[in-house]
Parts: structure tokens; sequence; C-alpha cells
């Protein structure tokens, strides 16, 4: 089985696509079961299960669909005129057999179109001299150079008799190709027939002599015709290349009961052996010096087979010399009938028109029009016939939107890729998040920096520095959910650098890009992992490390599990490489190598993510068709202010009276609501921007009221949620989830700010770039304000004023809040039994160093819990002073 092909021998399409289906499914779960074994989480085991389910996939899909790419390919060639390519059909299912019947045809067609380029040549070379020799005589006889008596009219008769006989052959090719020449069975004198066919060829002028040996006896069933036809072309031949006063044999006898015989021997150069099978081709003669057109041997052969017969080019008896052309036909052919169609030369007459009386008309169906040629306009960009080799699977999957063009192979970046994720794999596993993580986010972030197409505008500038910023997160805060966070944000925000994504889809489209990447750039992967065996030192380097490692950890494993010291410097100096801590760390390096290649694809090669819209707006006719809607929209958050102005002054004791509900959970129950309005007012917003027209200025004026008034209120139904959420917070304790509610309503508010100064412009091509740039600076900005140690802060606040605290939650909170819960307002008791009872991450080194980690650790009571009863009765309740 070829290896490069490995199943190419199954003969069903469907049992390899079975077979496939079942591979892809094993190898998914056997990667899944490892990684489950070996403790590595759900969301890294689930790229690697895909990506090993896709490359088995890949490697025994190889060669399924190639020869369906391939005659895509061949067939375009054919348009152009060239056909000469073939596929490669090595399997034995459907589609391999498609694949030999298409280079059949395909040769087929290379045969027709030599021989029409050969008709073209013959024909014009056959025409071109009996043409040439008239037009002299005409314009001697013109010009009174010559006299028009019997030798001059003879001339110009054999002429003629030359083109009418290259006519007649024409004719009886196209009869050839239709099939269109049945057989008028008779019985036929063989003898008779072969001396009138001699005694019509007459004395040739080049003096050849016709010998006749034919029993008289010789009788069969054939058209006489035909045969006429093929004994002319065999003399004419035989005739043709005889030397001058040779002599042309033709003899006939019976074979068999049922057959019998017919040879035309000349005394010429002969057949040579190689062309002996060519000679009945058309234009196979291969020799024009007898002014053939290599047509009347190929007429013959049609004849025979026509009669169930064959025909053959035998070799001359030893001693002689010259050509022996021997047919076998039987004695009585089976009839052929008439095929409907008719050849050139057989066209139905006209029929007489009958009285409309004596029959009545009949309908005639219309003709359909012929298909109008292909002609380029101007209304859309022309597509051009991909010819040459085929397209890898994926260009014809992205298309015209993620076109690859020119791109050489990149062997200096797949290394670079390759070796961030050696370093991932050796720094980042059992380690907290701290300095190594963010070395290798900035080492990641400097290579696509360094890859982009992008790289020197101000826009990738601006955002290099806001994802070192964010990434620098992860060193100055130990909280885990605010790191992944950061990380988020900044892929956003470096995928719209690495795409120049300017619009709100086109930054969505580029933020999708990035996974698509990995399949994007697997044809450019094939190529440079293939140019890597042009690097002459690359490979023996790699083998040399293989074999070097290998070495190391056989003899190492030996010495340090044979002596105990030597074990303990084994210990110190290597990472544990256990079979979990191996599968950990292969998954770790593989998961960042791999998302950093996929973005160096995006930095190489970005997708038109411009090309990611909306269909063009189609405004409303008539202005009241969208300013009704939104305004009653406008009307019902008119209402929403007046009834918050209401409970605002109307106190508790109105909205107890009003609603039955306390203010606490009146304030907690409309906050989601509140917030989903910003959003559905946003998107009402930009509907309404695409419906409304605003050709004249009292459009824009009323487009600007509306929507303005619109976004007024939304700016206090954005205060009124936040005024909630405080109130709610004050009553009931401050948590880090409620601050980031707060934060995102925030921002919220920010985008409706930002949208009024779009109104007022008219022009928001801005505004995604900048709602993203204030989503980060946000971000960026809480987290440097610590907002663990924030909402601690605000906790003991509360403890301060109401004399109670959540002991509890205050554990819950990580080691960015330990400075300030040890340090603050709380019984030095309580805030001992908190700070033993937060979670306590592994003691860092100095590759996950952190800085938040390392404040907690310096305080004397942040230390593992003590089990003193008596720090039980702070969780239960919150305590009091």
């Amino acid at each position: 089985m070829n290896s490069d092909r490995p199943l190419d021998g199954i003969r069903s399409i469907k049992a390899k696509l079975a077979l496939l289906v079942a591979a892809s499914i094993v190898a998914a779960a056997l990667v899944s079961q490892v990684g489950d074994r070996a403790g590595v989480p759900g969301w890294l085991t689930l790229p690697v299960t895909v990506v090993a389910a896709l490359g088995v996939t890949q490697w025994l899909a190889r060669g399924m669909t190639s020869p369906l790419r391939e005659m895509t390919a061949a067939t375009s060639r054919m348009a152009t005129g060239d056909y000469s390519q073939r596929v490669t059909a090595t399997s034995a299912d459907e589609v391999g057999a498609l694949g030999v019947a298409f280079n059949t045809m395909a040769g087929d067609l290379a045969d027709a179109d030599r021989q029409r380029r050969q008709l073209v040549a013959t024909v014009s070379h056959e025409l071109r001299t009996p043409l040439a020799a008239q037009q002299a005589l005409l314009e001697n006889l013109v010009d009174g150079v010559v006299r028009p008596d019997d030798a001059v009219l003879r001339t110009a008769l054999a002429q003629a008799e030359r083109l009418g006989a290259l006519v007649g052959d024409l004719l009886d090719l196209s009869r050839v190709d239709g099939g269109q020449a049945p057989l008028t069975l008779a019985p036929v004198d063989v003898r008779t027939l072969v001396e009138d066919a001699v005694a019509e060829a007459g004395v040739s002028r080049r003096g050849t002599r016709y010998a006749v040996d034919v029993p008289p006896d010789l009788r069969v069933s054939a058209d006489a015709a035909r045969l006429a036809q093929v004994l002319a072309n065999l003399l004419d031949n035989a005739d043709r290349h005889s030397p001058p006063g040779g002599t042309v044999t033709v003899s006939a006898g019976a074979e068999a009961p049922d057959r019998w015989w017919l040879v035309v021997a000349d005394e010429g150069r002969g057949i040579p052996a190689e062309q002996a099978g060519r000679v009945f081709d058309r234009f196979g003669s291969g020799d024009d010096s007898g002014g053939g057109t290599g047509i009347g041997l190929a007429i013959a052969s049609w004849v025979c087979e026509l009669h169930d017969g064959s025909i053959s080019a035998v070799p001359p008896p030893e001693g002689e010399r010259g050509a022996r052309i021997r047919a076998v036909l039987p004695v009585s052919p089976r009839p052929v009938r008439a095929p409907a169609a008719t050849s050139v030369d057989e066209q139905p007459q006209p029929q007489p028109v009958r009285p409309a009386a004596e029959e009545a008309p009949v309908p005639m169906p219309k003709p359909e029009p012929a298909p109008a040629p292909a002609v380029a306009t101007t209304s859309g960009p022309a597509v051009p016939v991909p010819v040459g080799r085929p397209q890898p699977l994926v260009d014809t999957l992205f298309g015209d939107l993620w076109p690859e063009a020119g791109l050489a192979p990149q062997v200096r970046v797949l290394l670079v890729c390759l070796g961030v994720g050696v370093l991932s794999a050796v720094v980042l596993p059992y380690r907290n998040l701290g300095l190594a993580f963010f070395a290798v986010l900035v080492l990641g972030g400097f290579v696509l920096w360094r890859t982009s197409r992008f790289r020197r505008s101000r826009w990738a500038g601006l955002c290099s520095v806001l994802c070192v910023a964010l990434a620098a997160l992860s060193v100055l805060r130990a909280s885990e959910w605010l790191a992944v966070l950061a990380v988020g944000v900044a892929t956003v925000v470096a995928t719209t650098a690495l795409t120049n994504a300017r619009g709100l889809l086109a930054v969505v489209a580029g933020l999708a890009a990035w996974p698509l990447s990995a399949l994007r750039g697997l044809p450019l992967l094939g190529r440079t992992i293939s140019a890597t065996s042009r690097v002459s030192i690359l490979w023996p380097v790699v083998r040399t490390a293989a074999v070097s490692l290998v070495a190391l950890v056989v003899f190492g494993g030996l010495f340090a599990s044979g002596d105990a010291v030597f074990g303990s410097w084994a210990s110190a100096l290597v990472p544990s490489f256990a079979w979990d801590s191996l599968v950990v760390r292969s998954f770790v390096g593989f998961v960042m190598g791999g998302a950093l290649l996929a973005g160096c694809y995006l930095a190489l090669n970005p997708p038109r993510v411009d090309r990611v819209g909306l269909p063009e707006a189609r405004p409303v006719a008539r202005l009241w068709e969208w300013v009704v809607p939104v305004g009653l929209v406008v009307a019902l958050f008119v209402a929403f202010v007046v009834a918050q102005a209401a409970a605002l002054f109307g106190g508790h004791a109105y909205v107890q009276r009003s609603t039955g509900l306390t203010y606490a959970a009146y304030v907690h129950q409309g906050f989601g609501q509140l917030m989903a309005a910003t959003l559905l007012t946003l998107a009402t917003v930009a509907l309404a921007v695409r419906k409304a027209p605003q050709a004249s200025a009292r459009d824009r004026l009323v487009l600007r009221s509306v929507l303005g008034a619109l976004c007024a209120l939304t700016l206090v139904v954005v205060a009124s949620a936040l005024h909630r959420m405080d109130l709610y917070q004050q009553a009931y304790g401050f948590t880090v989830l409620r601050v980031l509610v707060d934060a995102v309503e925030l921002w919220l508010g920010l985008l409706v700010v930002l949208v009024l100064v779009a109104g007022i412009r008219l022009r928001g091509s801005w505004l995604p770039r900048a709602a993203l740039l204030s989503a980060a600076v946000l971000l960026l900005v809480g987290g440097l304000a610590n907002p663990e140690a924030w909402v601690a802060q605000r906790n003991l606040d509360r403890y301060v004023s109401t004399g109670a605290v959540d002991a509890a939650y205050l554990a819950t909170l990580g080691p960015d809040a330990a400075p300030t819960i040890a340090n603050g307002t709380l019984p030095a008791s309580v805030a001992d039994c908190i700070l033993s009872a937060q979670w306590r991450p592994a003691d860092d080194d100095v590759l996950s160093f952190n800085l938040g980690r390392s404040r907690a650790a310096a305080l004397p009571g942040w230390r593992a819990p003590s089990g003193d009863a008596s720090c039980l009765a702070y969780w239960t309740a919150d305590v009091q002073r």
C-alpha cells in the first residue's frame, strides 16, 4: 500500500469514508483519554484533540479528492487547447475509475485535435498546389501567354480532378465520422470487380503495370460500391509508392468456407515495421512524397470493418520488396442498418408543401437560442479560469475573501514558533501565572509584530503597547480571572491590528480568523515543511538533538535511579518529566506553539475583513416609517425616567406602597433589565441609522434630534442602573462580580456617549476601534486599581459604618486582597482567620514571580489554616462588632 495514499486499495468510496470517520473518532478518543488520564484541563485538551482528528483525516483522505481537483485543472487547460495533462488515478474506487476514464477521454481528445490539425495542414497542402497551378494557367490564358489548346485544357482538367478526388476523400471521411454509410449487400463477382477497378485505374502516368490473380469462381455477398472504393484507394496508394514502370499485383482467394482475402502488392520501398500499425490511421501514411492525403487507407479500413472484416499491412515474402496490404472479409456479412442521422452529402430534400385543406399544419417547436458567448463586462470583476496545478481545497474554501498569492515558505517563522512552543512546555506547566507567562506572551507578541504586514501603522503601535500593558497584569495581579480577561481583550486588540479591521463586523471577522488560520495556513505549512529539506544544516541538527535527548533521558534515568546522590542532583537540575508531566507539557507546547503559528499566518496573510459587512443600506421612502417606532421607544424611556423620579423623590414608603417590595428588592429586581435595555438601545440606534433617509438637511436634522434624545434618555437609564447597584451593594456588601457588572454598565454608558458624538458628526467609521480601545483601557485601569483589594476595602468600610462584615466572602478573595485585609480595621483574630482560610497557591520561583502573591506571602498572617475551632463561627453569619 502506498504510504502517501493509504486508502488506495479500497474499492468503494463509501467504505473509505466510513473508515476515515471511524479512524478520526478513534484518534480523537485516544488523545482525549490520554489528556484526561494525565490531568490536562479540558480547554487545553480540546484543541489538541481536534487537531489529532483532523490530522488523521488528512492522512487517510490523501488522494481521495486529488483526482477530482486534477480533473478540474485539466479541464481548464483543455479549454485553452492543451490536452497533455493527465490525472493521477491510483485508487481502486469510483474516483480512480473516473480518473482512468478521464485520461482515456483526454487521450482521445488529444488524438482528435492532432488529426484536426493534420487535416487542416494536409488539405491546405493539397489544395495549394492545384489551385496555384490553375491560377497560373488562368493568368497565362488571360494574358495571352498560352492558347487554350487541348494540352492546356487537359492540364486544367487534371488539377480539377485532383481537387475533386480530395473533396471525395473528405466526404468519405465525414461518413466515417458519422457512421452514415450503410451496406447495400448484393452478390459480387470478385474477379470482375477487380478487373473493373484495374481498368479504371488505367495506365498510370508513372508507367505502373497491373497484374490480376483472382479465381473466376470467387463470388461473395458485399457492397460492390464500397469494395470498389477500397480497391480504388489501395490501387492509388500502390501506384503512388511504386517505382516508375513497377508492377502492382491484385490477388484474391477463399481463406475458409466463410472468409475470403484480397491482397494489393507493389514493388516500392515498403512499409517500415514501426509504421505498419499506423498506416490505417487518418493521415497516418507519414509520407507526403506520393502526394496522398493519408485518408484513403483510413477509409479502406473503415469499409472493411463495416463488412465485419479486417485489413492490415503484412511483410513481403523473403527476397521480395514492396508493400502488401491484405484484407480479410466474410463471404456473407451481416446487413447494417442506416442510422437516423444523415451525413453532410445526404441531407434530406425539402418536401412539397401540402395545402391547408389536405393536412392540418403541425406546430413546430421554436428552436432554442444558442448560448451567448462569454463577454467581458464592467459590472463586476472577471473570474479567471484556473489553469495549471489544482488549487488546494482550503484555497477554494475561502476563495476571494482570503486569497494567498506569492507567499514563500516561512522556515524561520516555523522554527521560531516551534521554539516558543518548546519554551512554553518547559516553563509554563506546574507554575502559577507570573513572570514566565508574561515573558511567553511578550515573546509571542513580538513575533507577531515582526511578521505583521501592518506593523508600521500607528494603530498597530498603539495596539502593541496596550497588549503589553494588559499582559503585564499577569505579573502585577494574582487574580487569574483578571489575567484571563486581560488576555482575551488583548487577543481582540491584536487581531484588529493584524487584520487592520475598522468596522464592527470586520473586528469580529478578524477575531474569528485567528483560529481559522490553523486551517487556512495548511498549504503554506506543507510548503514550509518541504522547504526545510533544502536547509542543509537543519535536519542534521534536529537528528543530533533528538538522539542526544534520547541518550540523555535513558542513561540519566538509569543513573538517577541507581544512585541517590546523582538522583538528587538530577532532581535539582532537571524538571519533572514523568509520564503525566510529559503529556501536560506536550499539550501546553502544542497549543502555545500552534496558536502562535496560526497568528503568524494571520499576520503574514490577513484576510480581507473589510469586505465583511452588512449589505448596502436601503433607507425607507417616508420619514415617518422609522420615526414612529423609534419615537415610541423614546416615549417609553420618558415614562421610565418619570417613574424613576417618582421612586427617588417618593422614598422607601412610596415604593413599598406602590409595588409591595422593599427598596432593596426593588433596586435589585430591575438591574439586569436596565442593562439589557442599554444594549437594545445601541442596536436600535444602529438600525435607525441604516433605515433613516439622510439625503436632505431636514432628514439629517430629524435623525440627530430623535436619536440624540434616545441616547440622552439612555444615559439616564445607565445612571439609574449604576445607582441601583450602588444601593444594593451598600445594603448587602461589595463583591467582585458586582463591581464587574458596574464596570460593564459604565462601559455601555461610554459607548452611548461615543454614539452621540458619532451622531453629531454623522460619521461612525471610527466607532468600533474607539469602543475596543475604551474597553482595553478600562480593563487596564481597573486591573491596576486592584479590584479585589478595592472590594475588600469597601467591605471593611462597611464594617466600620455598620459593624458587620461577610468574612466568608472575604476568605474567597485572592492574594491581591490579603494586604488590605491584614492592615484593615478588622480585629486581628478575625483577620488572621480570613487570611488563613484564603486559597494559597504553590510557592513561586523566579519564573513564576508575581507582585500580588509576593506581597501576600510577606504577611505573617497569610498561612495555612490553623484548624482553630473559634474561626468557624465567623463563616456562619456576618461578623458583628
